[in-house]
């Protein structure tokens, strides 16, 4: 009993100790509140910037996930591929509608086809002009790349072959032209001068990588070639298979097909590509991972370099302090005493600075959410991450002035002025 007695005297006499030597350690950090708050700021400015980038990270690769999401795991995007003579570069292959039908035509795990050319030209309505993406389709674009339109109606297959000037317009074409998208539908606009019935008015999208529907205009592509644009290439066709199991039979029947289509000898490498959904989305992430990580690592060296500054100042801080040890060690305290009190110091400092740092970061997030329209989203474990690095900041840069405090003979403490 009395071994027990004494043993649970030991871990509350530890306790105490324990106690105030957490207590000195904040005490010491109020008595200094805008050194502590200056000393802090490297780090509040460095887990602030990881915050903030991880955010656009994390909403980069939400947004592209709910593209992937949309658009169907079974569809296809052909490009053309490069053409060489020799080794010089004579840029792209061309891609055309009579590729689309081969595919058709050959096709036997394709549900639906359709080209597609685009370019950005001039728009006038009511007066007013706006330079918009025009888009040239067949009808069976929209139920691949699951455009609804939810007023009015879209082309069809022979208003398409007959060339007809109709149009459909984005939810955001009329905010451009300053008017309003559903009012323009059956009204006439002018694209490059020409005049254009609107008889359509697709569902809100939102931004998908550099294209945006919402800011787009679509036409029926023979149009397109022999009205507007004055060319029969086509930028890419649009393949859908019939189910997502059938996507390696699809670019077989593709393969096949364009390869006769462009008269290709056995052996003869392609001249176009063939790309599902998921490699497009692939590409994105790991573009906006990349960027992600560059400036996460410039985030780094400001938390690097606000761990020097916490180590300089807490360096500063033994120095000032010495008497201070030297008494504190006269009245009994221990070498691993003072070295745990600084080390609650350095701890403290860069601890409290994560968490600003975190608050600073999602506001960042938010700011550029609200003023850029770029999605963000703050994930717990980027908050968890981030604060965990910055107290393993604040252990590792505060092991040597607390070592060098701890180290100060107490009798050469106590004579220091």
């Amino acid at each position: 009993m009395a071994v027990v007695a004494t043993a649970a005297a030991i871990k509350a006499e530890a306790a105490v100790v324990i106690g105030e030597t957490i207590g000195v350690a904040l005490g010491a950090i109020r008595a200094n509140k805008l050194r502590s708050f200056l000393t802090m700021l490297g780090i509040i400015i460095g887990i602030g910037a990881v915050i903030a980038m991880m955010a656009i990270g994390e909403g980069a690769r939400r947004q592209i996930a709910g593209q992937l999401e949309r658009l169907g795991p079974n569809v296809l995007t052909v490009s053309p591929g490069q053409q060489f003579m020799g080794r010089v570069d004579r840029g792209e292959n061309e891609l055309t509608a009579r590729g689309a039908e081969a595919i058709v035509a050959e096709g036997r795990r394709i549900r639906a086809v359709s080209p597609e050319m685009q370019r950005r030209l001039q728009v006038e309505f009511n007066s007013r002009n706006a330079s918009l993406q025009i888009v040239g389709v067949w009808p069976s674009y929209f139920g691949i790349q699951n455009v609804d339109v939810t007023i009015g109606r879209s082309f069809t297959d022979s208003e398409e072959r007959g060339r007809r000037r109709v149009a459909i317009v984005g939810s955001n074409v009329g905010t451009r032209l300053q008017s309003v998208s559903q009012t323009m539908v059956g009204k006439t606009i002018q694209i490059r001068g020409t005049p254009f019935e609107v008889i359509g008015m697709i569902a809100p999208k939102g931004q998908q990588g550099w294209f945006n529907p919402d800011e787009t205009i679509f036409i029926p592509l023979a149009t397109a070639q022999f009205r507007v644009f004055g060319t029969e290439r086509v930028n890419n066709i649009y393949v859908q298979a019939t189910d997502a199991q059938s996507m390696e039979s699809a670019i077989a029947d593709i393969d096949r097909a364009l390869r006769k289509e462009h008269r290709l000898r056995p052996g003869q490498p392609s001249d176009f590509s063939v790309r599902d959904q998921a490699s497009l989305v692939n590409v994105f992430q790991e573009t906006a991972q990349t960027f992600t990580f560059l400036l996460a690592g410039i985030a780094f060296i400001s938390l690097i370099v606000g761990g020097i500054g916490i180590m300089n100042i807490m360096l500063v801080s033994v120095t000032e302090r010495t008497r201070e040890i030297g008494v504190r060690k006269a009245m009994g305290a221990r070498r691993k005493d003072i070295l745990f009190q600084f080390l609650v110091e350095a701890l403290t400092l860069c601890v409290a600075g994560g968490i600003l740092g975190v608050g600073a970061g999602m506001g960042g997030a938010i700011i550029v959410k609200s003023s850029a329209g770029w999605n963000t989203a703050v994930s717990p474990q980027s908050v968890v991450l981030a604060i965990s690095f910055a107290a393993s900041i604040g252990l590792f840069f505060g092991i040597w002035p607390a070592r060098r405090a701890a180290k100060l003979d107490p009798i050469v403490a106590l004579r220091y002025e």
